[in-house]
């Protein structure tokens, strides 16, 4: 029960994280910028905390491997969640339990079943639904959000099949992995952002300083959650318990006028959620 319960504390994080990278925008940041801002605090109050944590760098070498997962599943989801419609982007990233099959079988040998393929055709078909708009004449990624969206989702499998894999490895240490990977691929790509000048340099108001310092406490706070809710359930029931971010995030984005919900969002997005369903059902037999 307590590590359902952080899970959920983690989806909510993630679910609303959508206004305030949204707010550091309006205040000059970039989502990379912020993303990068975020997990560089986090990183520090870490290593502050835990100053031998990066040890485990040393005997674990697979943190490496986390560190870049996470970091491709927190640029990807940031800056989609902040350009993009919130819902469609969720949805896309939410693809995470029909890769969580295909990860899963290569990362922790779980060979799929024909019940879990069925169930990875079904969340495929309810994302090529999401993504066929009236205007596009094949349901392919139209956008840089969606693509966004589909690269978070998949790093996300790989993370929390990386969890699994590694929970011998203290929390501590995975949380550096996943702070430090955030704060490396974040800076990075925004980096070569600059150098295309496809991103602007960072340029955050006094204003924004609160949102900023409130989005790093949140994210610490859900990453600790995940770490102990993740690496205590099997994967599937990890995925059926993160998609309460996808209430979460609809709920918000619907308040606040940042999402348009149509037919078929609905289907399409109702196909991913059932697969997920059907996903955790099994795991529980």
């Amino acid at each position: 029960m307590k590590a359902a319960g952080a899970l959920v504390c983690n989806a909510f994080v993630w679910g609303v994280s959508w206004w305030p990278f949204r707010q550091l925008q309006e205040h000059g940041l970039h989502p990379l910028w912020s993303t990068a801002l975020v997990y560089v605090f986090a990183l520090v109050a870490l290593l502050i905390a835990y100053p031998a944590s990066w040890r485990s760098f040393l005997t674990h070498p697979q943190l490496w491997l986390l560190a870049i997962a996470a970091g491709f599943t927190n640029v990807g989801f940031n800056w989609a969640v902040t350009v993009g419609d919130v819902v469609r982007v969720v949805l896309l990233f939410y693809l995470m339990p029909a890769w969580s099959v295909l990860v899963g079988w290569y990362l922790l040998g779980e060979k799929p079943s024909r019940g879990s393929l069925l169930r990875l055709v079904l969340a495929m078909a309810g994302v090529l639904i999401v993504l066929k708009t009236p205007d596009s004449p094949w349901p392919i990624p139209q956008t840089a959000a969606d693509w966004l969206a589909l690269l978070g989702g998949f790093s996300f499998a790989v993370t929390n099949a990386l969890l699994r894999k590694m929970k011998a490895v203290p929390d501590s240490s995975r949380m550096l992995a996943m702070f430090g990977g955030g704060a490396m691929l974040a800076t990075g790509v925004a980096l070569v952002g600059m150098a295309q000048h496809a991103v602007p340099a960072p340029a955050l108001a006094a204003a924004g300083i609160p949102v900023a310092i409130g989005l790093s406490v949140a994210f610490l706070v859900g990453n600790a959650a995940l770490q102990y809710g993740a690496a205590r359930l099997a994967a599937s029931t990890t995925s059926l318990v993160m998609l309460t971010e996808i209430l979460f995030a609809s709920g918000s984005a619907a308040l606040l006028g940042a999402a348009v919900f149509t037919p078929r969002i609905l289907v399409g997005g109702g196909l991913i959620v059932v697969a997920a369903l059907l996903a955790a059902l099994a795991s529980e037999k």
